[in-house]
């Protein structure tokens, strides 16, 4: 009795064994099998990184010409019976067929000129604090110039509250970089186009908003936090070495004194004075000193002031030119990594906040 009592516990701790090292064994498979997905998803997307090397983005280009007459085509063939969609599509038929032998005829003419569409290229400048879309920008108005003539004409749909001066100047100069060449620029606000987003706007060669836009804050602000009082209170010290008397005017940290507070407040309006001379030297028409008291203004009163040119939106000058021009919207978007991802979205989310801030501080209809 007693052998079979220990058979059966050693069969029974036997198995018990072979339980537990089964267990473990899958437990280390399924391990196993889980670094190795992560080590195949890190090679993968390292060698997805190489391939791409140095090409941060590339450039899309949408025919919206194509796009405006196919929304036209479908709603044409919602509202018609059948007998006038096939009365139009006989018209249509005959309209094509003469146009086929005026381009036959003016192609075996060689003395005849040919008449070439227009062409007008949309850019978008969504604008953040930092106008960190320059980059985006300058890429779309370097492919533009390679191929744009006079005839053509360059449409920049505006959006910014402003933000930093050497961000906005160089978006400004992107822009400038078309009228240099001659080629017609138009800058429409829709929305907004203050401080930095005007410096942008009074570089075209016209200007259209909507009515309730928000236009000009020709000026310039500066706020600077200081924590000294906190930090003296709680016998932090902060030391700052700087050499040259104004390297430094104020400090966030340190004490601030009457004279680098002048100089900073000098500084200022040195900015100022360059912000009102860039604006009068695109617009001299302007009353610079009516406008430039960083004060902003609605697409009507702005008219009034001079500072845009017709109060329309950026769809009805599109949909106006349709006909007349071939539109072709250029973008360059930009290949982002997990990190710029992150980064765009904290940026985003500052910029929500500084534009809600913004905006309840503006007086709204209601």
């Amino acid at each position: 009795y007693i052998t079979a009592r220990l058979l059966n516990v050693s069969l029974l701790v036997r198995r018990e064994a072979l339980e537990f090292l089964y267990e473990y064994g899958l437990f280390l498979a399924k391990a196993i099998t889980f670094v190795i997905a992560v080590i195949a998803i890190i090679i993968a997307i390292a060698s997805s990184a190489m391939k791409q090397g140095g090409k941060k983005g590339e450039l899309e280009i949408i025919d919206l010409s194509e796009q405006y007459s196919e929304v036209e085509e479908d709603i044409i063939h919602h509202l018609l019976s059948k007998d006038e969609l096939k009365e139009k599509e006989k018209k249509d038929k005959k309209a094509d067929k003469e146009k086929a032998k005026i381009a036959k005829k003016a192609s075996k003419d060689e003395s005849e000129e040919k008449t070439v569409t227009p062409r007008l290229f949309v850019v978008d400048f969504n604008g953040s604090i930092d106008a960190k879309e320059v980059g985006s920008l300058r890429e779309e108005i370097s492919a533009i110039l390679t191929v744009a003539q006079p005839s053509d004409e360059v449409f920049v749909r505006l959006e910014s509250g402003g933000g930093m001066v050497h961000g906005y100047g160089l978006a400004a100069s992107q822009l400038d970089r078309v009228r240099q060449k001659n080629i017609p620029l138009t800058a429409s606000v829709d929305k907004v186009a203050a401080s930095g987003g005007y410096m942008m706007a009074c570089v075209a060669n016209k200007i259209v908003s909507a009515p309730f836009a928000i236009i000009g804050s020709i000026g310039v602000i500066a706020q600077v936090p200081n924590f000294h009082k906190l930090l003296k209170k709680n016998d932090v010290d902060f030391e700052q070495f700087t050499a040259g008397e104004f390297k430094r005017t104020v400090t966030m940290f340190g004490e601030n004194t009457d004279k680098g507070r002048e100089k900073f407040v000098e500084e200022l309006e040195e900015t100022h004075v360059l912000f009102k001379n860039f604006v009068s030297e695109h617009r001299p028409s302007l009353d610079i000193a009516k406008v430039a008291t960083g004060e902003h203004w609605f697409g009507t009163q702005a008219k009034e002031l001079g500072l845009i040119d017709e109060l329309q939106t950026s769809d009805d000058y599109l949909q106006a030119r349709c006909k007349s021009h071939k539109i072709v919207q250029i973008k360059y978007a930009t290949k982002k990594g997990l990190a710029e991802k992150f980064s765009k979205a904290a940026s985003l989310s500052f910029d929500a906040i500084i534009s809600k801030v913004w905006q309840n501080n503006r007086v709204f209809p209601g």
